[in-house]
């Protein structure tokens, strides 16, 4: 449990004023039918840090403990950094949505995330081994 507080923590921190929350207004109001708006954006997010947690996990396991502890940290302290820069919401294009409002809102979150502070904030909270190891249970011993 711990683990999932410490990440939800991170992530709705870095999420303030954060791109992808001027995106989802953008999208709020262009569409004006919240239901497929939410529905991509929750796809969109879902995949996203599914991918970003599978990269950490896959760090975590080809990267010597001692180095995973100091790139975790500068990672952190990174992140950290990189949250005070405030980010610039995205200009207004004028063209139709081929994609419907599902569509949209799907492909343009999941374009947006690829190296956002959150996802670089999941990979590294992925890779840490000893969150991972204490909140996974022990496999069953033969």
């Amino acid at each position: 449990m711990e683990a999932f507080l410490v990440s939800a923590g991170v992530i709705a921190l870095a999420e303030i004023g954060d791109k992808t929350q001027f995106l989802a207004l953008l999208l709020a109001a262009r569409f004006r039918a919240p239901v497929p708006v939410l529905g991509g954006i929750l796809s969109a997010t879902l995949v996203n840090h599914f991918a970003a947690g599978a990269v950490g996990t896959l760090l975590a396991a080809s990267i010597n403990p001692a180095l995973m502890r100091y790139l975790l940290a500068a990672s952190f302290l990174a992140t950290a950094a990189w949250m005070l820069i405030p980010d610039r919401p995205l200009a207004a294009g004028a063209r139709p949505a081929r994609f419907g409002a599902y569509g949209t809102s799907l492909i343009s979150f999941f374009l947006l995330e690829i190296g956002d502070k959150t996802q670089i904030a999941t990979v590294a909270l992925a890779a840490d081994t000893t969150r991972s190891s204490r909140s996974l249970p022990a496999p069953p011993s033969a």
